[in-house]
Protein backbone atom coordinates (compact mmCIF):
# COMPACT_ATOMS: atom_id res chain seq x y z
CA UNK A 1 0.00 0.00 0.00
CA UNK A 2 1.29 3.45 -0.91
CA UNK A 3 1.10 5.97 1.95
CA UNK A 4 3.12 8.80 0.42
CA UNK A 5 1.64 12.23 -0.19
CA UNK A 6 2.68 14.65 -2.92
CA UNK A 7 3.11 18.36 -2.16
CA UNK A 8 1.41 20.56 -4.75
CA UNK A 9 2.52 23.85 -3.21
CA UNK A 10 3.79 25.19 0.08
CA UNK A 11 3.26 28.60 1.65
CA UNK A 12 4.87 30.11 4.76
CA UNK A 13 2.02 31.43 6.92
CA UNK A 14 4.11 32.36 9.97
CA UNK A 15 7.81 32.84 10.60
CA UNK A 16 9.01 33.29 14.18
CA UNK A 17 12.21 32.98 16.20
CA UNK A 18 11.57 29.36 17.18
CA UNK A 19 9.19 27.96 14.56
CA UNK A 20 7.99 28.50 11.01
CA UNK A 21 4.51 27.36 9.99
CA UNK A 22 3.69 26.14 6.48
CA UNK A 23 0.38 25.44 4.80
CA UNK A 24 0.89 22.80 2.12
CA UNK A 25 -1.64 21.65 -0.47
CA UNK A 26 -1.17 17.92 -1.04
CA UNK A 27 -2.48 14.96 -2.95
CA UNK A 28 -2.91 11.95 -0.67
CA UNK A 29 -2.18 8.42 -1.83
CA UNK A 30 -5.80 7.74 -2.88
CA UNK A 31 -5.67 10.73 -5.27
CA UNK A 32 -7.75 13.18 -3.20
CA UNK A 33 -6.53 16.73 -2.53
CA UNK A 34 -6.07 17.93 1.02
CA UNK A 35 -3.83 20.25 3.03
CA UNK A 36 -1.25 19.95 5.77
CA UNK A 37 -0.15 22.53 8.31
CA UNK A 38 3.48 21.91 9.21
CA UNK A 39 5.49 23.44 12.04
CA UNK A 40 9.20 23.56 11.17
CA UNK A 41 11.38 23.25 14.28
CA UNK A 42 15.16 22.86 14.60
CA UNK A 43 14.84 20.05 17.15
CA UNK A 44 16.46 19.61 20.51
CA UNK A 45 18.21 17.42 23.04
CA UNK A 46 17.12 15.68 26.25
CA UNK A 47 19.58 14.45 28.86
CA UNK A 48 19.16 11.68 31.44
CA UNK A 49 21.90 12.79 33.83
CA UNK A 50 22.84 10.26 36.50
CA UNK A 51 24.63 11.73 39.49
CA UNK A 52 25.20 8.19 40.76
CA UNK A 53 23.64 4.78 40.16
CA UNK A 54 20.50 5.78 42.07
CA UNK A 55 20.22 9.57 41.64
CA UNK A 56 19.00 11.51 38.62
CA UNK A 57 18.90 15.24 37.88
CA UNK A 58 15.59 16.86 36.98
CA UNK A 59 14.72 20.51 36.49
CA UNK A 60 11.67 22.54 37.37
CA UNK A 61 10.60 25.42 35.18
CA UNK A 62 7.49 27.35 34.25
CA UNK A 63 6.10 26.35 30.86
CA UNK A 64 4.17 29.32 29.55
CA UNK A 65 1.93 27.45 27.05
CA UNK A 66 0.74 25.16 29.89
CA UNK A 67 0.63 27.94 32.50
CA UNK A 68 2.26 25.62 35.02
CA UNK A 69 5.55 24.49 36.48
CA UNK A 70 6.87 21.28 34.92
CA UNK A 71 9.31 18.72 36.28
CA UNK A 72 11.48 17.54 33.39
CA UNK A 73 14.83 16.21 32.38
CA UNK A 74 17.37 18.85 31.32
CA UNK A 75 16.71 19.67 27.67
CA UNK A 76 17.00 22.40 25.11
CA UNK A 77 16.58 23.56 21.56
CA UNK A 78 19.14 22.97 18.85
CA UNK A 79 20.40 26.04 17.11
CA UNK A 80 19.98 25.62 13.35
CA UNK A 81 22.87 23.47 12.13
CA UNK A 82 24.12 22.66 15.65
CA UNK A 83 25.42 19.16 16.32
CA UNK A 84 23.16 17.37 18.87
CA UNK A 85 26.19 15.96 20.72
CA UNK A 86 27.50 19.49 21.29
CA UNK A 87 24.05 20.80 22.21
CA UNK A 88 23.55 18.09 24.84
CA UNK A 89 26.76 19.06 26.61
CA UNK A 90 25.86 22.76 26.43
CA UNK A 91 22.33 22.23 27.74
CA UNK A 92 23.37 19.97 30.62
CA UNK A 93 25.85 22.58 31.82
CA UNK A 94 23.47 25.53 31.33
CA UNK A 95 20.54 23.94 33.14
CA UNK A 96 22.20 21.89 35.87
CA UNK A 97 25.76 23.18 36.25
CA UNK A 98 27.16 19.73 35.56
CA UNK A 99 29.37 18.36 32.81
CA UNK A 100 29.64 14.63 32.14
CA UNK A 101 32.61 12.46 31.23
CA UNK A 102 30.50 9.54 29.92
CA UNK A 103 27.86 10.03 27.21
CA UNK A 104 25.66 7.53 25.41
CA UNK A 105 23.18 8.26 22.65
CA UNK A 106 19.69 6.87 23.27
CA UNK A 107 18.49 7.64 19.74
CA UNK A 108 15.83 10.18 18.96
CA UNK A 109 12.07 10.67 19.08
CA UNK A 110 9.68 12.57 16.81
CA UNK A 111 7.58 14.62 19.21
CA UNK A 112 4.46 15.40 17.17
CA UNK A 113 4.90 13.91 13.69
CA UNK A 114 1.36 14.79 12.62
CA UNK A 115 2.17 18.51 12.55
CA UNK A 116 5.79 19.19 13.49
CA UNK A 117 9.31 18.36 12.27
CA UNK A 118 10.80 18.53 15.79
CA UNK A 119 13.22 15.67 16.47
CA UNK A 120 14.61 15.30 19.98
CA UNK A 121 17.94 13.54 20.47
CA UNK A 122 18.11 11.61 23.74
CA UNK A 123 21.28 11.11 25.79
CA UNK A 124 22.43 9.34 28.93
CA UNK A 125 25.14 11.24 30.85
CA UNK A 126 27.21 9.78 33.69
CA UNK A 127 30.30 10.58 35.75
CA UNK A 128 29.14 14.12 36.47
CA UNK A 129 31.18 17.03 37.77
CA UNK A 130 29.60 20.25 39.07
CA UNK A 131 31.06 23.39 37.48
CA UNK A 132 28.19 25.88 37.96
CA UNK A 133 24.95 26.47 36.08
CA UNK A 134 24.32 29.40 33.78
CA UNK A 135 20.81 29.30 32.27
CA UNK A 136 19.88 31.21 29.14
CA UNK A 137 18.66 34.78 29.54
CA UNK A 138 14.97 34.74 30.46
CA UNK A 139 15.13 31.08 31.55
CA UNK A 140 14.18 30.59 35.21
CA UNK A 141 15.11 27.00 36.00
CA UNK A 142 16.14 25.03 39.09
CA UNK A 143 17.91 21.67 39.22
CA UNK A 144 16.90 19.00 41.75
CA UNK A 145 18.19 15.54 42.61
CA UNK A 146 15.77 12.63 42.85
CA UNK A 147 16.11 8.92 43.49
CA UNK A 148 15.28 6.99 40.33
CA UNK A 149 12.48 5.12 42.12
CA UNK A 150 10.95 8.49 43.12
CA UNK A 151 10.99 9.66 39.51
CA UNK A 152 9.11 6.59 38.29
CA UNK A 153 6.56 7.06 41.11
CA UNK A 154 6.13 10.68 39.97
CA UNK A 155 5.45 9.44 36.44
CA UNK A 156 3.01 6.82 37.72
CA UNK A 157 1.14 9.37 39.84
CA UNK A 158 0.94 11.94 37.04
CA UNK A 159 3.21 14.46 38.72
CA UNK A 160 5.53 14.12 35.71
CA UNK A 161 3.63 14.30 32.41
CA UNK A 162 6.35 15.61 30.13
CA UNK A 163 6.53 13.27 27.13
CA UNK A 164 10.21 13.83 26.34
CA UNK A 165 11.12 13.04 29.93
CA UNK A 166 9.07 9.84 30.00
CA UNK A 167 10.45 8.70 26.62
CA UNK A 168 14.09 9.40 27.51
CA UNK A 169 13.79 7.65 30.89
CA UNK A 170 12.18 4.65 29.22
CA UNK A 171 15.07 4.43 26.77
CA UNK A 172 17.68 4.97 29.49
CA UNK A 173 16.37 2.25 31.74
CA UNK A 174 15.54 -0.37 29.12
CA UNK A 175 18.14 -3.09 29.53
CA UNK A 176 19.41 -2.94 25.95
CA UNK A 177 20.25 0.80 26.22
CA UNK A 178 22.05 0.82 29.56
CA UNK A 179 25.76 1.52 30.01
Amino acid sequence: MNFEEKTLNSKVVYEGKVVTVLKDDVVVSDGHKSFREVVLHSGGVVIVALKDDNTILLVKQYRYPLKSVNIELPAGKLEYGENPDDASKRELEEETGYCAKVWKSLGYINTTPGICTEKLYLYLAKDLEFIGEHPDEGEIIKCYEYKISEVFEMIKSGEINDAKTICALTRAFCKEFSI
